[in-house]
């Protein structure tokens, strides 16, 4: 029997790595959002960051969905492994987001009750956004598995560790939902967002350098990847320290989309400096993703369906972005 032309296994890999970078960056901003929101200046400003993302934050939620159910097909270790380990966190994940999606729909018919539903956003983003952080930090620091078992306890992930991950995503999250609203807003909401994107930039970078001079510690595999030699994968923490620049100096000249490019530019080298990390290990310290994959056959028929799905939810992201582009004011809105 030949050998298959292409690794299947790599395709899928990068096809999940994909999905899940794309929920980070859409559904990250307008989790940030609800976590800026108990600190809105107004109600009224809460009425322009809310209305910023209607239009669009059920759909970001697709690549999750998209990343979740590739997973389960073309990795089914990983589900096997990550769903004892992170339970807990996985509930808080989707509880938190149950709470934001249900007050989108009632804040704006609520009267007196509109309080509880503001409380109900701002919780349950920040509840989802430090969840998603901390089952980063988990899969960083790696899971207790025996014969493709996991065999530790229920709250195992939630260490030193993955508490700095979950309040760094926290931060990062309120980063990329403040530069959203540089983008979106005007007048002394937009000034607002100016004002606390530096002291929230700050914030991440401290964090950052924190987890990156600690995950050497918790993962030796880690250190061996990084400081054994020279590296190519350097270039990703310069890349993510001139993006972080360009955040700074955009800010001071008050430049609309910029800060939110920059703010993108900063995940996205991070979280590749996370994939080069860790690959190719899917669950760390002992299965690589060949280890964990599904047989070929199946691959090959998933994948032949998300040939069609994926470039029809990349075409309708983008129309909806497109058609509710531009500035959103006081007093208008989408609901």
């Amino acid at each position: 029997m030949s050998e298959p032309v292409f690794d299947l296994t790599l395709i899928w890999a990068g096809i999940i790595a994909f999905g899940v970078i794309m929920y980070v960056l859409m559904d990250g901003f307008d989790l940030g959002q609800g976590i800026l929101f108990p600190f809105a200046p107004s109600e009224d400003a809460r009425d322009v960051m809310m209305n910023s993302v209607a239009p669009v934050w059920d759909g970001n939620e697709t690549w999750l969905i998209l990343g979740g159910a590739g997973l389960l097909a073309a990795f089914p270790l990983v589900y096997s492994v990550f769903l004892p380990a992170l339970y807990i966190g996985v509930f808080l994940l989707l509880a938190g987001l149950i709470f934001r999606g249900v007050a989108f729909e009632f804040r704006f018919k609520a009267k007196s009750s509109r309080y509880l539903w503001n409380w109900a956003f701002a919780g349950g983003s920040i509840v989802a956004s430090f969840a998603q952080g901390a089952v980063v930090g988990s899969y960083i620091q790696g899971f207790n598995v025996e014969n493709g078992v996991y065999v530790g306890g229920a709250l195992d992930w939630l260490t030193p560790f993955t508490l700095l991950t979950g309040v760094g995503l926290v931060i990062g999250y309120a980063l990329l939902g403040a530069t959203w609203l540089i983008m979106k807003s005007e007048g002394d909401i937009q000034q607002w967002a100016y004002r606390i994107t530096r002291p929230l930039l700050l914030g991440v970078m401290v964090i950052f350098l924190i987890i990156s001079v600690w995950t050497p510690w918790v993962d030796p595999f880690v250190a061996d990847r990084w400081f054994n030699g020279v590296s190519p994968i350097w270039l990703l923490p310069i890349l993510a320290l001139f993006c972080a620049w360009r955040i700074w100096v955009a800010v001071g000249q008050q430049r609309d989309g910029l800060p939110f490019v920059a703010t993108m530019g900063l995940f996205i080298c991070t979280y590749l400096g996370l994939l080069a990390s860790k690959f190719p290990y899917v669950v760390p310290p002992n299965y690589t993703l060949w280890d964990a994959a599904s047989a070929h056959e199946s691959q090959l028929f998933l994948l032949l369906g998300l040939l069609f799905v994926i470039p029809i939810v990349l075409i309708y992201t983008a129309w909806t972005y497109w058609v509710f582009r531009g500035k959103v004011k006081a007093g208008e809105g989408y609901h």
